[in-house]
């Protein structure tokens, strides 16, 4: 018995198998044959709606793309049937500038089914079928999660239907996408009989003759083989329509031809401007080099007579700079002259001051520099007569008071306010009149 389930088991696995390339191989030949039908009958009239060929071309192609769709599963777990589209929708999304959001907005088309027929017809128009059948077919994740084993999108026939729509975009298709064709309601039917011919052997019609005259010859005299057999008379009816397809094919193969020839002529003109306006471009570029050039080495130049400039003009400033500081060194008094002034300036000073100035008037500030000078040098602790000139000092000035140090009446002796001021007292105005009030600006005792 278990061997009995295994053949049988086997056996329908085969037949299953031999059924489903049965299938396959039906609908890519019906699809190859309406694919040539097509391009036949477009050599002669437009092709729209009411094309029966077109009609059946699309139902051939909407089965293909159909064979072992998965069923959509819903909220309560049931599997209920998927059109075509909901696959083209998300596979052709990728396609750039592609048709797929305008059937999304179209108003007048809602179910999935009608969506997936005004696309192949929108494709058709923009002769891109091959292009979106391709694209999708290449994305093998999402072919693979809405098609099951065995289907032909997923077989070798995939390439195969990619290839003989591609000559589907030299034909020029006209549809209407409001019309009755897009009613999702009713399923494809495909029309199979255009493309059933039956081909009779020679063998069989020589016994189809030979039965019949045997029927004959059983039958009445009046009756001959001649006038029972069937008709094999040639139709010259038929023959004249074919010779003017002939006909019309080549008077449009000659239009095409003039066509192409006036293009390829077209093309040649703009070549010809092409060149044209490419070599003024490389002229243009080759003057703007030349520009660029000179102007560079104008600017480098331009910068080296800069710096050269530059660096007299620093020359000549750390010059100008030596020759200020040598003219002010020069003209400035030198550190003993000016102690001397200074102190002749404030002992003179002090003494008006103090009222110890007497009717001998000095005549120069000289002369008074050199009494200043030999007091300071009787005052020296290492002179001998320091003693006796002490004492001597001593008695002339008993029952007086100390004078303060000279030191803070001075100053400093060697700033510049007390040079300002020796300088203003050499005048002939101050020395010829004791008297007169000497006044010395930022010199008074503190």
């Amino acid at each position: 018995m278990a061997s009995i389930s295994l053949g049988l088991n086997f056996s329908r696995k085969k037949s299953l198998a031999r059924n489903a390339a049965v299938e396959r191989k039906n609908l890519i030949t019906v699809c190859r044959f309406s694919v040539k039908t097509l391009i036949d009958r477009s050599c002669f009239e437009t092709i729209d709606d009411s094309c029966s060929e077109f009609t059946n071309f699309a139902a051939i192609l909407e089965q293909v793309l159909s064979h072992r769709l998965k069923g959509q599963i819903n909220w309560f777990g049931y599997e209920s049937p998927r059109s075509f589209w909901d696959f083209i929708r998300v596979a052709c999304s990728k396609v750039p500038h592609n048709c797929i959001s305008s059937i999304e907005n179209m108003e007048n088309v809602s179910s999935s089914r009608a969506k997936g027929r005004a696309w192949i017809r929108v494709a058709l128009m923009e002769k891109r079928l091959s292009e979106y059948i391709s694209t999708s077919l290449r994305d093998i994740k999402t072919t693979r999660r809405y098609y099951e084993d065995g289907a032909i999108v997923l077989g070798e026939e995939a390439n195969m239907l990619a290839g003989m729509l591609l000559g589907l975009n030299a034909i020029d298709f006209s549809f209407c996408l409001k019309g009755e064709s897009l009613d999702g309601n009713c399923p494809a039917v495909i029309d199979y009989t255009p493309y059933l011919k039956f081909t009779q052997s020679s063998d069989s019609i020589s016994s189809d003759e030979e039965e019949l005259r045997t029927l004959g010859s059983s039958g009445s005299e009046g009756s001959t083989p001649e006038n029972i057999g069937p008709p094999f008379i040639t139709d010259q009816h038929s023959w004249y329509n074919k010779c003017k397809r002939v006909e019309q094919k080549f008077r449009l193969a000659l239009e095409q031809k003039g066509y192409l020839e006036e293009l390829v002529r077209l093309r040649e003109a703009q070549l010809a401007e092409s060149v044209s306006q490419n070599k003024l471009v490389l002229q243009r570029m080759e003057e703007t080099d030349l520009n660029h050039k000179f102007e560079k080495e104008q600017l480098e130049f331009i910068i080296l007579e800069l710096q050269d400039q530059l660096a007299v003009l620093k020359h000549n400033d750390l010059r100008s700079r030596q020759e200020l500081t040598a003219h002010l060194t020069n003209q400035w008094p030198s550190p003993g002259a000016l102690d001397a002034d200074a102190v002749a300036l404030d002992t003179l000073l002090y003494r008006k001051q103090c009222g110890q100035w007497d009717d001998h008037s000095f005549q120069s500030l000289e002369q008074l520099s050199a009494e200043i000078s030999l007091s300071s040098t009787s005052l020296d602790p290492l002179h001998p007569q320091k003693e006796g000139l002490g004492r001597h000092g001593n008695s002339k000035s008993e029952g007086k008071e100390d004078t303060p140090s000279l030191l803070g009446l001075c100053g400093s002796l060697t700033s510049m306010t007390s040079y300002k001021s020796l300088t203003s007292l050499k005048s002939s105005e101050c020395l010829a009149s004791p008297n007169a009030e000497i006044t010395s600006p930022g010199l008074t005792p503190s």
